[in-house]
C-alpha cells in the first residue's frame, strides 16, 4: 500500500472539497460504509457481526456498514453507545432496517466493528466507553477498527488517556492519518487496508512509502555508471563490512571499504583509532572480508579525492576517539554526497555543515536522534515526524529517524513514512544494513529523499523474506532477492 498521510485538519479540508464540488456528506458516508462493508463481510464468512455505532460520522459509517451486511443476509446486531449528534449519522440510522440495540445489551459474536469515534476525537474515553469497548471486544474473536480504534489521537498515534485495544484489521477511511504509522497505536491495529472515498491529498502532505520503481542496469553499463560507494571503516570492522554487504546487494556497481589512516593523523593514531595495521592486513588478505568486497588501505584523505565516488558512507563501527572525529571530517570535507550513521552522528557538530553543498542523509535511532536535536539545539519536543522535520529544517540534511516506526523528512519540508515492518528487525546490526542500503541507492544516482525512502522498503522487504529470528548477516543476505521484487 502506498498513498498520502493526512492530518485530521487536512482530512477534513480534503473532504470539504469535495463537499463544495456537489458530493453530499450522506454519499462519502455511503461510500465509506460500503468500502468497508466489503473487507467485514469477507472477514466474517457468514458468521455473526457486531456493530458498534458512537454519535458522529464514524457511527454512521458503522450504521451503513450494518445495513450493507443485513442486506447481504448476514447476521448483524448494532449497538448505539449514544444517539446520533449529526445529520449524516441521523440519515444512516434511519436508513438501517434492522433493530439498534442500546449499550447495555450484552452479545456475542465472531467479528466485533468498533465505529465508536474516528479520527475526529481529541478528548479522553469516558469509562463507560471504555468499558463498552473492552466488553465487546472480550466477546468476539475478531475486532476490527473503522477508520483509527476508538480513543487515538489521529496526528500523534497516541492514545487518548486510556490503553489501547489490539485490532486484528484497521480500514482507513479516505486516506492514511499519522496514527495509522506511528507507534504505539500502529502496533495496535492488526492489518492495514484503504478503503478510497475520492479524496485528493494538499499538495505537500505527507505519504506512505510504497515500492520502488528500479530497473536492470541499462545494456552498456558498467561497474563505475552503476555507482561507486566508498564505506569508510573504523574501530569495529564488523560493522562496516555488513554494511558493504548490504550495499553490494541494493544497485551500485561497485562497493570499496576504505581502511587506510589519515593525511594528517599520525601511525601512531591511527593504530589506536579506527584499524590498527594487523586488521588493515587481515582485511587485505580477505580473513575478515568476502572475496568481492575491495579493501582499499590508500591514505583515507587520497582515497577520498576519487572523482569517481558516488556517494560515502560513515559511521557503522567508526568509534568515537580522535581519529573517528578526524575520518569525519575528512568525509564531510570533500564535495561527495554522504550518508552518516550510528557514531558518526554523534559526533556530528553543526560546523561540520556549515560549508557543505553536497547532500548528507543522516539516518538516526531514538538516541542519535537526541544527540544530534542537542547538538543542534533543538528541544526535542513533538512527535517523531515534527522532530525529524525540525532537525532536517535547521541542519539541511535528508532525516531518517528510524525504529518501530520510521519518518524521513527533507530540509524543504518533504515526509514520507514507512509502513511497519517485522519486529525480528529488533537486533544488532540492522542498523548497519539499513545505512548500507540508502548509501547504495544514493550512489546508484537516486536523489537522497528518494535513496532514503527505496532504503526503507528494501530493508523491510528483506526482512520479510528472511526467516523468524534472523541475524544481521541473513538481513544483509535478502537485500538482493527484496531488490529483484522491485523489477
Amino acid at each position: 500500500m502506498s498513498g498520502p498521510i493526512l492530518t485530521a485538519a487536512q482530512m477534513r479540508s480534503a473532504e470539504q472539497v469535495l463537499i463544495a464540488a456537489g458530493t453530499s456528506v450522506d454519499e462519502l458516508m455511503q461510500r465509506a460504509g460500503r468500502g468497508a462493508a466489503d473487507y467485514v463481510w469477507r472477514l466474517s464468512g457468514g458468521r455473526a457481526i457486531t456493530v458498534l455505532c458512537g454519535p458522529g460520522n464514524n457511527g454512521g459509517d458503522g450504521y451503513v456498514i450494518a445495513e450493507v451486511i443485513r442486506e447481504r443476509g448476514g447476521e448483524v446486531r448494532v449497538i448505539a453507545a449514544a444517539e446520533p449528534a449529526t445529520a449524516a449519522a441521523h440519515t444512516a440510522r434511519a436508513g438501517y432496517g434492522g433493530t439498534v440495540l442500546g449499550p447495555e445489551a450484552v452479545v456475542r459474536g465472531e467479528v466485533f466493528v468498533d465505529c465508536l469515534f474516528g479520527t475526529g476525537l481529541t478528548r479522553r474515553l469516558s469509562a463507560e466507553h471504555f468499558a463498552l469497548l473492552e466488553r465487546l471486544a472480550a466477546n468476539h474473536h475478531l475486532r476490527v477498527a473503522i477508520d483509527l480504534p476508538s480513543g487515538v489521537d489521529a496526528d500523534l498515534g497516541l492514545p487518548l488517556g486510556r490503553e489501547l485495544l489490539g485490532y486484528d484489521l484497521t480500514l482507513a477511511l479516505g486516506a492514511l492519518k499519522f496514527a495509522h504509522v506511528l507507534m504505539p497505536a500502529a502496533a495496535t491495529m492488526g492489518a492495514l487496508r484503504l478503503v478510497p472515498i475520492g479524496v485528493t491529498a494538499p499538495p505537500g502532505a505527507a505519504r506512505l512509502i510504497g515500492q520502488p520503481h528500479l530497473t536492470a542496469p541499462a545494456a552498456d553499463a558498467h561497474k563505475y555508471s552503476r555507482g561507486l560507494l566508498a564505506v569508510i571503516g573504523g574501530a569495529m570492522p564488523g560493522a562496516a563490512v555488513l554494511a558493504a554487504r548490504a550495499a553490494q546487494g541494493a544497485g551500485a556497481g561497485y562497493v570499496k571499504l576504505l581502511v587506510g589512516g589519515g593525511a594528517r593523523a599520525s601511525a601512531g593514531s591511527v593504530r589506536a583509532g579506527a584499524f590498527s595495521d594487523s586488521a588493515q592486513s587481515e582485511l587485505v588478505e580477505g580473513h575478515a572480508l568476502p572475496a568481492d568486497l575491495v579493501a582499499d588501505t590508500t591514505d583515507l584523505a587520497d582515497a577520498l579525492t576519487d572523482r569517481r565516488l558516488d556517494a560515502v558512507l560513515i559511521g557503522p563501527g567508526l568509534g568515537r576517539g580522535g581519529t573517528a572525529r578526524e575520518r569525519l571530517a575528512m568525509a564531510l570535507s570533500e564535495p561527495i554526497p554522504a550518508v552518516l550513521d550510528a557514531d558518526a552522528l554523534v559526533l556530528l557538530a553543526p560546523r561540520s555543515l556549515a560549508e557543505r553543498a553536497a547532500p548528507v542523509i543522516a539516518t538516526p535511532h531514538e538516541g542519535e536522534l537526541l544527540a544530534l536535536e542537542r547538538a543542534f539545539d533543538l528541544d526535542g519536543t513533538g512527535t517523531k515526524v515534527e522532530r525529524a522535520v525540525a532537525l532536517a529544517r535547521i541542519s539541511g540534511m535528508v532525516v531518517v529517524a528510524k525504529g518501530a516506526d520510521s519518518v524521513v523528512a527533507a530540509p524543504g519540508g518533504r515526509i514520507a513514512c514507512a509502513g511497519r515492518a517485522t519486529s525480528w528487525l529488533s537486533t544488532a546490526g540492522t542498523g548497519d544494513v539499513l545505512a548500507g542500503i540508502i548509501a547504495s541507492r544514493l550512489a546508484s544516482g537516486a536523489d537522497p529523499f528518494t535513496a532514503a525512502c527505496d532504503g526503507l522498503w528494501l530493508h523491510a522487504e528483506a526482512a520479510r523474506l528472511c526467516p523468524s529470528v534472523f541475524a544481521a548477516a541473513q538481513l544483509a543476505a535478502a537485500v538482493p532477492s527484496a531488490y529483484a521484487h522491485c523489477l
